[in-house]
C-alpha cells in the first residue's frame, strides 16, 4: 500500500503540469497573486480539499440525485465571477468585505494574510479542476468514498498535485510582487479581476470542456506519469484500491444428480462440494426488502439453513436471465431450507437509489429477501468481481459453491438439493423455471456509451459536449458504433444534447440499452432497423410503433429477433435520454 501512495502522489505530482490542467491555471495564478501573502497557501489548499472530496464522494452522490456535475461548475462560476468582479471594482470589492466578512470575502483582504478568502476561491476552483487521469485517479473514482483505501489513495494523488500547484502559485505571486514593486499594483489587480471573469465565463461556456476535448484528441500522450501508472508494480496494487481481491473461486466441477435422486444420492453429492471458508457477513449494507418488518438478516441469523447469496443489479440483463432460474428455486425449495438473498450491488449511480430498486423488485415478481450493498461492502467481503455471481453456502455457514456468470444452472441446483439433504431436509423434483432465456454465444459484445468503459466505438466517445456529425453514412464493421449529432458525454452516461444519433451494426437476437429520462420526464427514441422503422414483430418489449418512450433508469428492450442475424440498429434520441449501456443475448 506504502508503494500505491508514493506512485499517486508522483502521478499527481506529474498531471498538474500535463496541458488539460490549463484552463484553471490562469484563475489559479490570478486567485493567488492577489490579496495577502498567505492566499496562494488558501488557494491550493481549498482546491486541493474539494477536489479531493469530491472524487471519492460527492460526484458520486450528486449523480446519485440525478444532478450531475452541473451545480458544482456553476457554484464556481459564480464564486469567480464575484472575485474578479470586486478584483476590478475596488468599491464592490469593499462592500462584499463588509457584508461577508464573518463568511471570508470572495476578494482579497486589505488586512491580513488572505489565507481565508484564498481558501474559498480556491475551494470553487477544486469543482473544476479535471487533471488527465490516469489508472490511479480512475481506480479512486471507481469505488466508494466508504474505503479508507481509496480515500488514502485520493489523498495523496491530491498532494502530489497540490505540491506543484503550489510551486506554481508561489512563482505567480512572486512576479506579481515585482510588478506591484514597479507601482502597477492597481493595474495588475484589475487584470487579474478580469482574468478571473474571463475564467468564469469561459466554464459557463463549456471551453475548458472543449479545451479538454482537443487535448484528448491532438495529445493521446498527455499523461505525464502514464508509463509509471502502468508499470507491473501499480497494477499489482490497483486492486488494493478497489477491494476486488478474489477470495471464493469459481467451482470447477459440481456433481449433477437426477431429477429424482434418492437421498442417499443428495448426500454423496453434497460429500462432493469443497468447503471454501466461512461466508462473510453482510456489510456496510443499506435497506433491505421482502424480509420482516424489512428488517436486516445476518449470516448468524440464517444458521441451519441453506443460503443462496446472488450478487444482481437491475439494468444488468446477465442478472435478469437468472431471475427465472432463482424465482424456480425460491418456489420449489424455500420449503425446505433454502434462503436466497439477493445483494443488490449498483454498477450505475441511478440504481443507488432504494424506489428504483423497489420498483425493480415489483416489476420482476421477486419474493425472497433483497439487501441494497451501495458501498460495495458486501461485494468487498466476497471479493467478487461479476455480475451475476451465486455463491452457496451451507447450513453450517461454510460457502461450499460458486457460480460466476450465467449457465451451470443444472449443477447448481443439484449443489442447492445436495445442501438441503445434507442439512437433513427431505427434497423432491427439481424446479421448473419460466420463461427462461438462453443468450446467443455469438452475440456483439457488452459495451458502455459513456468513456470509463466504452468499446467498438468509431467515433469518441470523447468527455464532455461534442457534436459527432453525421453517423447515418458511415460505414460500420460487425459490432461497431457510430456517435452521431450533439451529445454530453460522462464517464458512464452519454446525455443526447441535439440532434443525437447512435449507429451501430450489431449481431444478436435480442437488443438492450439502459436508459433514463432527466427528471423522469417522458421522451422518446426512434428505432430504425436496416433504416426503416422497426417491425412490430421485431421490435423489442418497450418499443410501440417504432418509438421508445424512455421515463425511469432501467434497462429496456429494443429489438426481438426470432434469430440471433446481423442488422444496422439506428437511434434517435430526444434531447434529455441518457445511455448507459447496450447488452446483446
Amino acid at each position: 500500500m506504502i508503494v500505491l501512495l508514493l506512485f499517486a502522489f508522483l502521478a499527481g505530482a506529474g498531471t498538474a503540469l500535463s496541458p488539460c490542467v490549463l484552463p484553471v491555471l490562469p484563475a489559479l495564478l490570478a486567485t493567488a497573486g492577489a490579496g495577502g501573502r498567505r492566499r496562494p497557501l488558501g488557494v491550493v489548499l481549498g482546491l486541493s480539499v474539494t477536489f479531493t472530496v469530491t472524487i471519492v464522494g460527492i460526484a458520486k452522490v450528486v449523480g446519485g440525485v440525478g444532478l450531475g456535475s452541473d451545480p458544482l461548475r456553476l457554484l464556481a462560476v459564480l464564486v469567480l465571477l464575484g472575485s474578479g468582479v470586486a478584483l476590478m471594482v475596488p468599491a464592490i470589492g469593499d462592500r462584499l468585505e463588509a457584508r461577508l466578512s464573518r463568511l471570508a470575502a470572495f476578494g482579497p483582504r486589505n488586512s491580513g494574510d488572505g489565507f481565508a478568502s484564498g481558501l474559498v476561491v480556491g475551494a470553487a476552483l477544486g469543482f473544476v479542476y479535471t487533471p488527465c487521469a490516469g489508472p490511479i485517479l480512475a481506480a479512486v473514482i471507481s469505488v466508494s468514498a466508504a474505503s479508507g483505501r481509496s480515500v488514502a489513495v485520493a489523498i495523496a494523488y491530491s498532494a502530489g498535485s497540490a505540491l506543484v500547484l503550489l510551486a506554481l502559485a508561489l512563482g505567480g505571486r512572486s512576479l506579481f510582487d515585482r510588478v506591484r514593486a514597479a507601482g502597477r499594483g492597481p493595474a495588475l489587480q484589475r487584470t487579474l479581476g478580469a482574468v478571473m471573469v474571463i475564467t468564469a465565463v469561459a466554464i459557463l461556456t463549456n471551453v475548458d470542456v472543449s479545451f479538454d476535448q482537443y487535448i484528448a484528441q491532438h495529445i493521446p500522450n498527455v499523461n505525464l506519469t502514464a508509463s509509471l501508472e502502468s508499470s507491473h508494480a501499480v497494477q499489482s496494487r490497483l486492486g488494493e484500491v478497489s477491494g476486488h481481491q478474489q477470495k471464493f473461486l469459481a467451482s470447477s466441477t459440481a456433481p449433477t444428480v437426477a431429477h429424482h435422486a434418492s437421498q442417499a444420492s443428495l448426500l454423496a453429492a453434497a460429500q462432493q462440494l469443497p468447503n471454501l471458508g466461512p461466508a462473510p457477513e453482510f456489510t456496510e449494507t443499506e435497506d433491505w426488502f421482502n424480509t420482516e418488518g424489512n428488517q436486516p438478516l445476518s449470516m448468524k441469523s440464517l444458521r441451519g439453513h441453506v443460503v443462496l447469496i446472488d450478487f444482481w443489479t437491475y439494468t444488468c440483463i446477465n442478472c435478469l436471465r437468472t431471475l427465472p432460474y432463482l424465482k424456480a428455486w425460491n418456489t420449489t425449495y424455500a420449503p425446505h431450507g433454502l434462503t436466497i438473498v439477493g445483494v443488490h450491488t449498483p454498477e450505475f449511480a441511478f440504481e443507488h437509489d432504494a424506489s428504483n430498486v423497489a420498483s425493480a423488485i415489483s416489476r420482476f415478481g421477486i419474493h425472497y429477501p433483497v439487501v441494497q450493498d451501495n458501498e460495495y461492502g458486501t461485494w468487498n467481503a466476497y471479493g467478487n468481481q461479476s455480475w451475476p455471481a451465486d455463491y452457496l453456502i451451507d447450513a453450517s455457514g461454510q460457502v461450499r459453491y460458486v457460480a460466476i456468470g450465467e449457465g451451470d444452472y443444472a449443477k447448481t441446483e443439484s449443489a442447492i438439493r445436495a445442501l438441503l439433504a445434507e442439512a437433513g431436509d427431505s427434497v423432491g423434483t427439481m424446479s421448473h423455471p419460466k420463461d427462461a432465456i438462453t443468450p446467443s454465444s455469438e452475440a456483439t459484445p457488452e459495451t458502455y456509451l459513456g468513456t470509463a468503459r466504452a468499446q467498438g466505438w468509431t467515433k469518441g466517445p470523447i468527455s464532455g459536449l461534442h457534436d459527432y456529425g453525421d453517423s447515418a453514412s458511415t460505414k460500420l464493421a460487425p459490432n461497431a458504433f457510430a456517435y452521431g449529432g450533439s451529445w454530453k458525454i460522462a464517464g458512464q452516461p452519454a446525455t443526447a444534447v441535439s440532434g443525437a444519433t447512435i449507429d451501430a451494426e450489431v449481431q444478436a437476437k435480442d437488443v438492450y440499452l439502459v436508459l433514463s429520462s432527466a427528471g423522469n420526464r417522458p421522451r422518446q427514441m426512434q428505432v430504425l432497423l436496416d433504416g426503416h422503422p422497426i417491425p412490430a414483430a421485431l421490435a423489442g418489449a418497450d418499443v410501440h410503433k417504432g418509438e421508445v418512450t424512455v421515463t425511469g433508469e432501467r434497462l429496456y428492450s429494443l429489438v426481438s429477433l426470432p434469430h440471433n442475424e446481423q442488422h444496422r440498429l439506428t437511434l434517435s434520441l430526444a434531447p434529455g435520454i441518457s445511455g448507459y449501456s447496450f447488452t446483446f443475448g
